[in-house]
């Protein structure tokens, strides 16, 4: 009988955090219903009010008003959501045209998807399928700390090729799989979702010497950083070479919905659209998704974006200069408070929250049993005085919550 659970345990996975997420949602840190009562401010049904510092909207775009307008002005113009079928079939004309102007504006073939999940989970197995390397099946290396969204894709894919998790950033382990396998695929983070960074010119320099198949989520990065917030990879390599893709999402920084494929190779749109399962099939991106990604470009295509871009540095280095962290000086703008165990990490986001700030406690199986922590994110519309609060604030409750 063929060995179950090589890739997924979910009830190993449940049994040991299910407890830690039953804290924090008793003690309002999960499941949170909230009103937006100003830029960057929430409050819930039990007249809390906070800012959000667990946000993924790094140059706070969710509440800029060309935004909005845009969602509505696409809204008006289709006269509908959405086209009501899978659109490999039919789709609307709109759809088409934000496609182009995303791979316009990131040098590269574009494919919309409803969410990076959707897309990942499309698109991994056909580059395991051996669709994408002439037919050669490669061995998938996953990065121990690759985003769940793609971890998820594991199955589908081991149904199709060899598929492995390889220790973080260890690229003396995945050279040698290159030397050992006539194909292989590295599937990784750009900025990883718990802090970290990939050194991409070090993966794409692999990647060049072997024929490596590489596959990034580059979503913490796009928009945040880069010429024309074109994320990380683009910053390093300038263009997509052949066999190198990325998906990002464009509902973080990027303001809008949904998730964006990025690859040279055009032909890759057929395979996507019509074997991509979960890329394409049943849902498209609706209009209103649409018309808010097109007024997004107009942003990133002006001088605004660099200056949101340096105030999100700014705010950075500043938190930086305060507060201690493994994350300290990375251009990511994702900062991880270390804490002894899971009951600390609710413990300290709680009182947080009681004092005006939303973090997100994080455990098991977010992070490795033995790193739990509060994840803090920043943003570019986030001012001194407020950050200067937080970084007091968890100054002055770290002791108090041990």
């Amino acid at each position: 009988m063929e060995q179950r659970n090589r890739h997924t345990n979910l009830q190993k996975v449940v049994a040991r955090s299910h407890g830690e997420w039953d804290d924090a949602q008793r003690i309002g840190l999960a499941g949170i219903n909230a009103t937006v009562s100003g830029r960057n401010r929430l409050h819930d049904a039990q007249g809390r009010q906070f800012a959000h510092f667990c946000t993924t909207s790094y140059l706070g775009l969710d509440y800029d008003e060309r935004i909005l307008e845009g969602a509505m002005n696409a809204l008006r113009a289709t006269r509908t959501l959405r086209i009501a079928n899978s659109r490999n079939r039919c789709k609307l004309a709109i759809l088409d045209r934000y496609e182009q102007a995303l791979g316009a504006h990131f040098g590269a073939t574009a494919s919309v998807a409803l969410s990076c999940s959707a897309a990942s989970t499309g698109m991994l197995p056909l580059m395991a399928a051996g669709l994408l390397s002439d037919g050669v099946r490669p061995v998938m290396a996953f990065d121990r700390f690759a985003h769940y969204s793609m971890n998820h894709a594991k199955p589908a894919c081991a149904d199709e090729t060899d598929v492995l998790t390889i220790a973080h950033n260890d690229l003396d382990h995945l050279e040698s799989l290159c030397r050992q396998h006539r194909q292989v695929a590295y599937i990784a983070d750009s900025f990883y979702s718990m802090g970290g960074v990939s050194p991409v010119a070090d993966v794409i320099a692999l990647q060049q010497k072997y024929g490596m198949l590489v596959y990034y989520d580059d979503s913490h990065a796009l928009s945040a950083i880069g010429p024309l917030g074109r994320g990380l990879v683009h910053a390093v390599l300038g263009e997509l070479p052949e066999r190198v893709f990325v998906v990002a999402s464009l509902a973080k920084a990027f303001g809008a919905s949904g998730g964006v494929l990025l690859y040279r190779d055009a032909g890759t749109r057929n395979l996507i659209d019509r074997y991509g399962g979960p890329a394409n099939w049943s849902q498209s991106l609706n209009a209103a998704a649409i018309g808010a990604g097109l007024a997004s470009l107009d942003i990133h295509q002006s001088p605004e974006l660099p200056a949101l871009q340096a105030r999100l540095q700014h705010n950075l280095r500043r938190f930086d200069n305060a507060l201690a962290t493994a994350q300290h000086g990375s251009a990511s703008p994702i900062r991880l408070l270390r804490c002894g165990d899971a009951e600390f990490a609710n413990r300290m986001a709680a009182t947080l929250l009681e004092r005006g700030f939303l973090t997100s406690p994080v455990f098991f199986p977010v992070v490795p049993q033995d790193s739990p922590a509060v994840r803090v994110t920043l943003r570019a519309d986030m001012t001194d005085d407020e950050l200067d609060a937080f970084c007091a604030s968890v100054d002055a409750l770290a002791p108090i919550c041990a």
